[in-house]
């Protein structure tokens, strides 16, 4: 059975927003590593409308040589909306909620999730989310969409494994509770 696996970037006080304004002092090979190897066991994507439409406006029009352009535009991608009625990114197909469960029962790896924080919180409230990868960045970013809103129920998780990176980092993997 296939399992919904979301890799995260976050700051220290939970946000999730704009890491490209954070993120990148921290980044060396051994996150790549991390990364890397996150991509390598999914064979699928599955994305909020948000993050579909912003990776829709971007990947396209870049190099297909790039290694994670062809990646991103090549692979399979799942979108959760109640919005969207077409997607004209190339492999996208519009799924919902309800719909996961018999994704998760179709032969292939992990399907992945890059952002859609929102979705990953759905997912965990609804028992979907399989794995959270949570990449913990030593800053404090001090405003911006953070992974847990206030207004939120409490999400049990056990932490099944964690690494100290050299450049600080957490990476830190947590299932549900």
């Amino acid at each position: 059975m296939r399992k919904i696996v979301a890799g995260l970037f976050i700051s220290l006080d939970g946000v999730v927003e704009a890491p490209e304004t954070w993120h990148f002092p921290y980044f060396n090979d051994e996150m790549g590593q991390e990364v890397g190897r996150q991509m390598q066991e999914a064979d699928a994507m599955l994305l909020g409308r948000r993050t579909y439409e912003e990776f829709a406006s971007h990947w396209p029009h870049q190099d297909s040589s790039d290694p994670i352009a062809g990646h991103m535009n090549g692979t399979t991608k799942y979108v959760v909306s109640t919005t969207l009625t077409s997607l004209d990114w190339q492999n996208s197909t519009l799924v919902t909620l309800d719909g996961l469960s018999e994704l998760k029962k179709q032969p292939g790896k992990n399907i992945s999730i890059v952002g859609s924080p929102t979705l990953v919180v759905s997912l965990l409230r609804e028992g979907l989310l399989d794995e959270l990868n949570l990449l913990v960045h030593p800053i404090a970013v001090g405003k911006g969409k953070r992974l847990f809103p206030e207004d939120g129920a409490a999400i049990p998780l056990a932490l099944t494994a964690s690494a100290t990176l050299s450049t600080g980092v957490l990476s830190l993997t947590y299932t549900g509770a």
